[in-house]
């Protein structure tokens, strides 16, 4: 009796999750259910599983509503009903279609129309709804002749009072206004929520006909779905017999190219592999993901194919990845097997410039109708509770800024601040919007409105309203389109040394990506500032401290820095065992047949398919089962249960004691969910090469190709250093020869116009667009003619150093673009400035400081490009103990002066602690660590440059310097303002700091680890 029930994915409106509404349901007897839910079906394909479950028949439907007002409910007589609501709804979302106050016609569903928005013809499988308080209406001429098509309406939107209040929070929270100033139009009746069907057909016993009329629609409606048919696009060509025949014509003309004709064993995988795909009908898949491949690299885009994708040689053969699986040992059960009931996953990286022409393709090749990104649901978080609950309770903005970034026990106890805590608790977990995925897209057979309605998000690419686990769980694979900014930077400095050069550098060939002897000198010692993967400070340590020289090597460094195998102690492990290969026992002869190239220690989750297949006697199968038990998003402590039972029970038929079984779990467990994938490792670990290659024989073209895709791990300042230490003559920006961009001609490295961050970036492309079209500006009148610009964006140039070429001091530029726009009217531009000569000024010469172009450029782009940091020091002190010196000190206390780059919060059960990365006067880069004790002291006072007191540890070659004092030094006085003593120190609060944090739990000691170094019982 039941047809109008709303779950939380009503969003801002409903208070139940579809658990709670389906649970209170089955307390109350109630045996067939209607979700309707606004606007949205997000919740239908949980709510089937939920009911069925528990014995409730489900019915689904949608209620339509516009601005906030219901126009008509809906319920699906079958399924395909569903998807003739989706389309109405997607019209609306998408295609700016108005939504009409009378349900179009549909075929397979019935139409609820409330007692307010009554058509004037009622349509066969139309209906009026009506609620309990509207009984006393129906005595009027108007409704009483209307009985026939009457039903029952009595509205789920809540279960207590304090969720009635709660919903009327989110009601003003979507409408954006004060609590008190809602309407009742805005929100739900007091009324809405479950009571039993007994009581409910009590009420509607006078009116027979009602309750016939809503029986018969329950009875007639059923909502029937298979949720193990894939509902992916079934076949690349026209059949899966042709999709076979392709796919292997594909895979076998890579195999010539990737291995030559004769290669037995390549044959034999991919035979094998083949067999595979085919049986879990994953040919489409395949053939599909080659097909956007094709098109780029048609393009002429780099991409990389990562995740565990790259275990397969049909993949490797086709082009998708570029990681051999055979030189690496990669398992194809990592990626797919016959037990696996989740679909293939790979995930292709295109450069961030190029990846909306990717997805534009994508929608053009399979239609618009069938593709569409994967939705999320955003949550109401901490800070967003206290923001929204708090404004609808009339909050001012800084108490609302208080509440959000201070803990809850800190917050003032009184009465409202109490209300915003109570319901803000209640929030929890409530979805507040939908958003698009990052990278997940699905490409239907059928129409994908004929499972959901799409949105159409800000970025211009359909979604739908559900996220991926749901997909996954209907049958809906997605295809991950990502983009990264490494792929951009490689791309453009291949582009930029073909045209500064004249030759192109093939970064694909693997001889140049792989292994390369100098680009592995740099890579032992950590110079991979700009690098893709490899360059923040822990990365470039743990490089150090493996001396890290080759490719494999990097594949597994790749890996053992991730959280999970670091958290565990297993990286520690693993960097004692490098450099100790003859100070350990392998723990089990498996662990020394199966994981010598990782010194016994699980590196990669392939690892643990290895040891559950070797050590403990599972199939390759039930190991990746066991992996995916332990890891991610689907992690159940019932399944995981299931799958130790079964790993100790293998483990004692093979004969193994109780007390190496749990050593061997307890190794697994300790990581094997946030490891990577051996082959996710490798492809990481190519594109890192590609990197470093670049560095290494084109520093200043890669330098510059950084800088344009803005960077990485560290702020555009330490690139621009990177710059000058490669042997770049850096500028500052030019209108003559600047671009928006950074650009390079010769060693002359010219700051892009982009970099200041004052100007408008509508005026820096005109800047450049003019001077291509016109010729290069002649003066300062010359500019002011050409351009159309204001005398602030005129100083931001003139104060950079833009004007140089007119060889004024910059003084007299800036009185002479005074005198020049001085009761300048725009619209008499052309007039004025053509065709009258230009006043000559003559002024009086303007003495400049020393330095005050450095205070200049630190304000317009954040830092000094003329001179260093040093330069800027009061103190003629550079120190006497400089980073080449380092490992001479090892156990000694140094002193040093040095700039800071960057500091990377880390809690410890004592408080606080750091970990710095600084440059000394010779521009070389080390670290430091800052314990909780020296900071109560001793702490950061921002950018800058310090004098530093600690003692050098040297661990496996890489030093820090454990802090116990520090102090910053002061600058030099704004020499620009020496006639204002209050001005003189402003600028110096933005020389910057890169500050990032993060909350995982320390890493453990070595006496924490506990991974026996000795042969095991």
């Amino acid at each position: 009796m039941f047809l109008n029930c709303h779950s939380y994915h009503s969003l801002r409106y409903g208070t139940l999750s579809i658990e709670k509404l389906v649970k209170q349901a089955n307390e109350l007897e109630v045996k067939q259910l209607v979700l309707t839910d606004i606007n949205t079906v997000t919740g239908i394909y949980d709510f089937k599983k939920e009911c069925e479950a528990v014995g409730i028949k489900p019915i689904v439907g949608m209620e339509v509503r516009k601005d906030g007002k219901l126009f008509y409910i809906t319920i699906s007589k079958e399924f395909s009903g569903i998807g003739e609501v989706n389309k109405v709804v997607t019209e609306y979302n998408c295609e700016n279609k108005e939504l009409s106050e009378v349900a179009p016609e549909f075929k397979n569903v019935f139409v609820i129309y409330p007692m307010s928005n009554i058509p004037s013809k009622l349509k066969e499988n139309e209906f009026i709804g009506v609620r309990i308080d509207e009984l006393n209406f129906l005595i009027r001429p108007e409704y009483k002749k209307h009985i026939s098509k009457m039903v029952v309406l009595h509205s789920v939107t809540f279960k207590t009072d304090d969720e009635y209040e709660l919903h009327k929070i989110l009601r003003a929270i979507d409408n954006n206004t004060l609590l008190s100033k809602l309407t009742k139009k805005e929100f739900c009746r007091q009324s809405e929520y479950f009571i039993s069907e007994e009581k409910l057909l009590k009420i509607f016993e006078r009116y027979p006909e009602i309750i016939s009329n809503t029986k018969n629609i329950i009875d007639e409606c059923r909502f029937e779905f298979n949720f193990k048919q894939v509902k992916n696009k079934k076949f690349y060509t026209k059949s899966k017999e042709d999709d076979l025949k392709l796919l292997t014509r594909l895979a076998y003309s890579g195999l010539e190219k990737r291995y030559g004709l004769n290669h037995e064993i390549a044959k034999k995988r991919i035979e094998k592999e083949l067999k595979v795909i085919d049986e879990l009908n994953f040919c489409s898949y395949f053939l599909i993901t080659w097909d956007i491949i094709f098109y780029s690299n048609s393009m002429g885009f780099m991409h990389v194919g990562r995740g565990s994708g790259a275990n397969s040689i049909v993949s490797y053969c086709l082009g998708i990845t570029d990681i051999c699986p055979l030189e690496l040992d990669l398992y194809f059960e990592r990626f797919l097997n016959l037990n696996r009931k989740t679909p293939p996953d790979f995930d292709i990286d295109w450069s961030w410039q190029n990846r909306d022409i990717i997805l534009e393709y994508i929608f053009d090749r399979y239609g618009r109708d069938h593709v569409a990104f994967c939705g999320t649901n955003v949550e109401f978080k901490y800070k967003s509770i206290f923001r929204e609950v708090g404004k609808v309770f009339g909050l001012p903005k800084e108490e609302l800024d208080n509440l959000a970034a201070k803990p809850i026990e800190t917050h003032d106890r009184n009465s409202v601040v109490q209300m915003v805590q109570k319901y803000g608790r209640l929030l929890e977990k409530y979805p507040n919007q939908r958003s698009m995925h990052s990278c997940g897209i699905l490409i239907s057979e059928e129409p994908i409105t004929n499972y959901t309605a799409l949105e159409m998000p800000p970025k211009g690419f359909p979604i739908v309203q559900f996220d991926m686990n749901v997909a996954e769980d209907i049958g809906l694979e997605k295809f991950d389109i990502l983009s990264q900014r490494g792929l951009g930077t490689i791309n453009d400095t291949v582009n930029l040394i073909k045209k500064t050069r004249g030759f192109t550098v093939d970064i694909r060939d693997t001889a140049l990506s792989k292994d390369e002897g100098k680009c592995n000198e740099y890579l032992s010692v950590g110079r991979t500032i700009g690098c893709f993967y490899i360059e923040s400070p822990a990365m470039r340590g743990l490089l150090r401290r493996l001396k890290c020289d080759n490719y494999r090597t990097l594949v597994a460094a790749s890996s053992i820095i991730r959280p999970g195998v670091a958290q565990s102690g297993m990286m520690k492990e693993y960097i004692f065992r490098h450099n100790n290969p003859d100070k350990f026992e392998y723990f089990h002869s498996v662990f020394e047949e199966n994981l010598k190239e990782t010194y016994g220690i699980m590196v990669y989750q392939e690892d643990v398919i290895k040891i559950a297949q070797y050590f403990g006697g599972l199939s390759l199968a039930d190991g990746d089962i066991l992996r995916r038990a332990m890891s991610g998003k689907g992690r159940s402590l019932k399944k995981l249960q299931q799958v130790k039972d079964n790993f100790f029970n293998s483990c004692k038929r093979k004969g193994h004691s109780e007390q190496l079984t749990a050593e061997a779990f307890r190794q697994i467990e300790s990581f094997a969910g946030y490891s990577f994938c051996k082959a996710h490792s490798a492809s990481y670990a190519v594109e890192s090469y590609q990197s470093l290659y670049l560095k290494v024989y084109y520093p200043l073209e890669f330098m510059v190709s950084v800088i344009n895709n803005q960077g990485g791990f560290y702020r555009t300042e330490v690139y621009i250093h990177e710059a000058k230490i490669s042997g770049g003559n850096v500028q500052v920006p030019c209108v003559n020869l600047s671009d928006f961009q950074t650009t390079l001609k010769g060693t002359d490295v010219y700051l892009g116009l982009m970099l200041l961050e004052g100007l408008e970036t509508k005026v820096a492309h005109d800047i450049v667009k003019e001077r291509e079209t016109n010729g290069d500006y002649k003066s300062l009148e010359d500019f002011i003619r050409r351009i159309n610009i204001g005398i602030e964006t005129i100083q931001i140039l003139i104060f950079i150093g833009a004007f140089r070429f007119t060889a004024k001091p910059k003084n007299e530029l800036l009185v002479e673009a005074r005198l020049l726009l001085t009761n300048f009217k725009p619209e008499n531009r052309g007039l004025m400035l053509i065709e009258e000569p230009v006043q000559e000024f003559k002024l009086p010469q303007l003495k400049r400081e020393s330095f005050e172009d450095a205070f200049d450029e630190i304000e317009l782009i954040g830092f000094p490009v003329s001179c260093t940091p040093f330069d800027l020091l009061k103190t003629k002190y550079r120190g006497f103990v400089f980073v080449k010196d380092l490992l001479k000190f090892h156990k000694k206390q140094v002193k040093m002066l040095a700039y800071l780059i960057s500091r990377k919060h880390v809690p410890t059960k004592k408080g606080t602690m750091y970990f710095g990365t600084w440059i000394d006067v010779n521009g070389d880069y080390f670290d430091t660590a800052h314990f909780p004790n020296s900071l109560k002291e001793y702490d950061f006072q921002g950018g800058g440059c310090y004098l530093l007191l600690g003692t050098v540890e040297v661990d496996f070659h890489f030093p820090t310097i454990t802090i116990h004092k520090m102090a910053k030094m002061p600058m030099i006085p704004d020499p620009r303002y020496s006639y204002d003593k209050e001005k003189q120190y402003d600028i110096h609060r933005q020389i910057k700091e890169d500050v990032s944090m993060t909350f995982r739990k320390p890493y453990p000691q070595e006496h924490e680890i506990g991974l026996p170094r000795n042969k095991f019982g």
